[in-house]
């Protein structure tokens, strides 16, 4: 999978994928990461897919693909 950054305005999160996982920093600099095989939708997922992505007061909800991550 490649590595690369999606960083929306207004978002207080930065959401990364690398080496199988995702990374999710927020705006203090905290960083949690999940493995992407708890999400299968995500690791199959393309680049466009897995950039189309809202924050939301749960966590991050990725709109193609109908998948949310609690933070």
């Amino acid at each position: 999978m490649p590595l690369f950054t999606s960083r929306k305005q207004g978002k207080k999160v930065k959401v990364t994928f690398a080496d199988g996982l995702l990374f999710v920093e927020k705006e203090n600099g905290k960083q949690q990461a999940f493995p992407l095989e708890w999400y299968p939708a995500l690791q199959n997922a393309t680049e466009e897919e897995l950039q189309d992505w809202d924050q939301t007061d749960k966590g991050i909800h990725f709109n193609a693909l109908d998948v949310d991550i609690p933070l």
